[in-house]
């Protein structure tokens, strides 16, 4: 398996760090904001508690995502050769959730906070050809 580059890695890596500052902000600003106007509309508490426990297992996941990156890629940088399989899955989640959000809510820029990390991350997580092996974004072969 081809090494990525030393930039690859420290991009991934600083998309990891985006990762769980994004998680901080989503659990620890977000929440009161979507709290107050649960509250508006009079939700119950039953309704209230069950939206919360899912807000916060986002900021949670959002946490895991940012570990599992900042961990794979700064094995990287120490010259290992770790599956980036589980970041290429974590940027197609955030690309995927971020083009249905930004879609679904007419084009609200918000979602550019999934969609930006997503695709730094898969960005970062590209492989090189390994040696001998022909580089798809190589044009030589077309006419």
């Amino acid at each position: 398996m081809p090494k990525i580059s030393r930039g690859q890695a420290i991009l991934g890596i600083v998309a990891g760090v985006a990762l769980l500052l994004s998680a901080c902000a989503h659990s620890l600003m977000g929440w009161p904001s979507v709290r107050a106007k649960l509250d508006a509309v009079h939700a119950s508490a039953e309704l209230i508690q069950m939206f919360a426990v899912g807000w916060h297992f986002g900021g949670v996941a959002m946490v895991a995502f940012g570990l599992i990156a900042i961990y794979l890629f700064a094995k990287c940088l120490r010259g290992e050769r770790p599956s980036l399989v589980p970041v290429t899955i974590i940027a197609a989640a955030y690309i995927a959730f971020g083009a249905w959000g930004l879609f679904t809510s007419r084009f609200d820029l918000f979602f550019l906070i999934f969609l930006i990390p997503g695709f730094v991350l898969a960005s970062a997580s590209r492989l090189p050809p390994a040696p001998g092996e022909i580089d798809p974004r190589d044009n030589a072969l077309s006419d």
